[in-house]
């Protein structure tokens, strides 16, 4: 879209009418520090809809909202933030915390670093800037120069860049663009010695890699749209791979393979290392099915069939790289915490596999190469921990890691003697070590240096027993010598989904509410991978209702063990995470305080008609199955509201150009809770300009953190002190 929402900081759409709410809105508060007796929100009108699903009649008085296109929609949402920035303007605090969150963000950051033919690249951010710089140089110790500065490409910074791959000559550089948060993408390339771009443009990308092969690339994109005005709504179908030759527009690409017969399968390709083989990978999650099929083209030979060595959709097969003619592979089939196995393409029948790293107790969460070896990552209660084997699956040794934390190798190339790895937790910045492959010993590569102690900090882990025993972990984060007193404000994070593992990890944004005393718990429920595909399926489907058991009875823990009490107790998750928070707060609306959905799933009989919402089947199931239907009408956020109740206070955040989770889910949901809800606790909605499923610039995500840490703050009773009652790091 072209037309920007309305802003109250610009005055964009509408300002007469946004005025109006606003003073309508707030004419009762008496103070800024006061919270008004009751809201007045803006009238949602609503239609006489209604579905009929499996016999069962439904109805669905928001549905106008879905148009996100109309001019009613769009004078909704002026009105919509005007109500919830009002209210934000009124929280004295939220200026000096948004300047916190500057300051405890502004410090050098750089990633891990990736090396191909001789080039390393990686992208680095002097502490403010909306999107990181990527840098290139030569070899380990080479200068580095500037490759693409993402600020320079948009005014407002909320263009991105990344996807860099290299040819295997080293002489050409691809890389992926995407605007104001849009999954859509376009497809780049770079010569990385002149650092200028070539004529070359591949648009209309989603759910894609870039696999050089001679003068080209292979790559994954849809049809246009029939109707552009609907590119960030309209259902995703026909994936198709498609080969680019370099210097030729993109309507010559060459159709690799399609099948509009089944036009909701995914289909990406890749080539191994030695750009030997070409991999296609094609999934069928729409149909319910949580594994991918997988077929291999030898192109060292003339012949350009495709050998078809998975043909079946319910487990997972994902190449590492291939040794001569035979494949490693990643895999749950037989394993649910997945092994890695050696298939020959010429004979792919499973009784002609040979396991090369057998199936442990824990879950291995990914395997990386380098050097000719293989460096598998396990999850321990969590935590990562790292082993080094040959190719032949020989162990050669336990990688030591610089402590209890989240560890990530990178791939690099088989005459590696060095690979990089980053490593962090909590309460620990990330750092980028160098490991000796041949020893086994690290150092650091690049030291994160932070403008404030995290050292005040410690991190802890948990159990909770969830309701029907199952053991569930969390981490929990605070100061040093917290008072188990049951009054500390605390703010539960949850996911648990897709086969996710929520790992500890380092945010700096997140000190804002630590150094107020504040307490941060992430738990990790089943949904997500972190005990192996079994966890998984423990929380999908029709099990989906464990996932929030799970999420409750972490909450009641923390209070039945004095860490805080209801009227202190705030949650937050987006995404799959918003849908959790949304279900929970419906089931337990008296155990919360505050609740902080976000780009959230909420209409769970409506999804798969959106984008790539029918990819979530494999995950949710589907209300087009009469199975399906019967568990999902149960849970879903929006339609298990309950006029008169007391909800917590809520602040559903959403953004225009969220194509993935449609605005839509957040629409309707807020629209039906200000219906519902009964009490003076606010139920607000925030929608973001140009911006998507996740922040498109470093500045909308702090003032988004900033707005969401206020109105948690002051529904929890809060008085921050700025500067804050900490040390700070000279």
């Amino acid at each position: 879209m072209t037309e920007r929402w309305f802003s109250p900081r610009t005055g964009h759409l509408r300002p007469i009418r946004v005025i109006a709410a606003a003073a309508l809105a707030f004419g009762a508060m008496a103070s800024p520090a006061q919270q008004p007796a009751k809201l007045r929100y803006p009238t949602t009108r609503t239609v006489k809809h209604v579905d009929v699903y499996h016999g069962t009649k439904v109805p669905d008085p928001y549905r106008w909202l879905e148009d996100d296109t109309a001019s009613a929609v769009k004078a909704w949402v002026a009105e919509q933030n005007a109500v919830t920035f009002g209210y934000l303007d009124r929280i004295t605090y939220r200026g000096a915390l948004l300047e916190r969150l500057k300051e405890l963000s502004n410090y050098p950051r750089t990633s891990t670093p990736v090396r191909r033919k001789g080039w390393v690249w990686y992208a680095r951010n002097s502490g403010l800037q909306n999107q990181s710089v990527y840098y290139l140089q030569r070899g380990l110790d080479g200068t580095p120069d500037v490759l693409i500065d993402p600020n320079t490409l948009t005014a407002d910074g909320t263009t991105r860049v990344g996807g860099f791959t290299l040819d295997d000559a080293g002489t050409r550089l691809a890389y992926t663009m995407s605007r104001a948060g849009s999954d859509w993408q376009e497809i780049h390339v770079m010569d990385p010695l002149t650092r200028r771009d070539l004529p070359d443009i591949v648009r209309w990308v989603k759910v894609s890699g870039i696999a050089w092969h001679g003068n080209g690339f292979y790559y994954s994109r849809y049809p246009a749209p029939a109707d552009t005005s609907l590119k960030l709504s309209a259902r995703n179908e026909d994936h198709r791979v498609y080969y680019h030759t370099l210097g030729t527009d993109q309507s010559q690409d060459r159709l690799v393979y399609g099948d509009p017969a089944n036009p909701q399968r995914f289909h990406t390709a890749g080539t191994t290392d030695d750009e030997r083989f070409l991999l296609l990978t094609i999934s069928d999650r729409g149909k319910g099915l949580d594994g991918n099929a997988l077929w291999v083209r030898d192109l060292t030979a003339r012949d350009t069939a495709w050998h078809k060595v998975i043909t079946g959709f319910d487990k997972e097969f994902n190449v590492i790289d291939n040794d001569g003619a035979a494949l490693l592979v990643l895999t749950n089939h037989g394993a649910p915490n997945r092994r890695v196995v050696r298939i020959d393409p010429e004979m792919p029948a499973e009784a002609n596999w040979k396991t090369i790293i057998p199936e442990q107790s824990e879950v291995l969460e990914g395997v990386s190469n380098a050097g000719g070896r293989l460096f598998a990552s396990y999850l321990k209660d969590v935590v990562t921990k790292v082993v080094q084997y040959r190719y032949d699956g020989t162990k050669e040794r336990d990688v030591a890691l610089p402590g209890v934390g989240t560890a990530g190798f990178a791939s690099g190339e088989r005459q590696d003697g060095e690979v990089f790895f980053t490593f962090t937790s909590f309460t620990a910045p990330p750092t980028t070590y160098r490991y000796d492959i041949a020893r086994g010993t690290s150092r650091v590569h690049d030291q994160t240096k932070l403008p404030f102690d995290p050292s005040q900090f410690e991190t802890k882990q948990v159990f909770a027993t969830s309701k029907d025993g199952t053991r569930v972990p969390m981490f929990i984060v605070a100061k040093r010598g917290l008072a188990l007193d049951g009054r500390n404000p605390t703010l539960v994070y949850g996911y648990g989904g897709f086969n996710i593992s929520t790992v500890p990890g380092f945010s700096a944004s997140r000190m804002a509410w630590l150094e107020q005393g504040g307490v941060y718990v992430s738990v990790n429920m089943r949904g997500g991978g972190e005990y192996g595909e079994k966890w998984h399926e423990a929380g999908m489907k029709a099990n989906k209702q464990n996932v929030f058991d799970d999420f409750i009875a972490a909450a009641e823990w923390l209070v039945a063990n004095k860490y805080t009490s209801k009227d202190r107790l705030a949650m937050q998750g987006g995404s799959n995470g918003g849908l959790l928070v949304g279900a929970v707060m419906n089931q337990r609306p008296d155990l919360f305080k505050v609740a902080l959905p976000g780009v959230g799933v909420m209409d769970m009989l409506r999804f798969q008609k959106f984008t790539i919402g029918w990819n979530w089947v494999a995950d949710y199931g589907s209300s087009d199955d009469p199975e399906g239907f019967k568990y999902l009408v149960k849970y879903s956020p929006l339609h298990n509201l309950k006029d008169g109740t007391a909800y917590p206070a809520t602040m559903v955040t959403t953004a225009d150009h969220d194509d993935r989770v449609v605005p839509a889910h957040s629409f309707k949901y807020a629209a039906r809770l200000q219906k519902a809800h009964k009490g003076s606790n606010p139920v607000l909605i925030r929608i973001a300009t140009s911006s998507g499923h996740g922040s498109s610039s470093l500045t909308k995500g702090l003032e988004l953190t900033a707005d969401q840490y206020s109105f948690t703050m002051f529904n929890l009773g809060m008085t921050p002190s700025f500067p804050p009652k900490v040390d700070v790091v000279p």
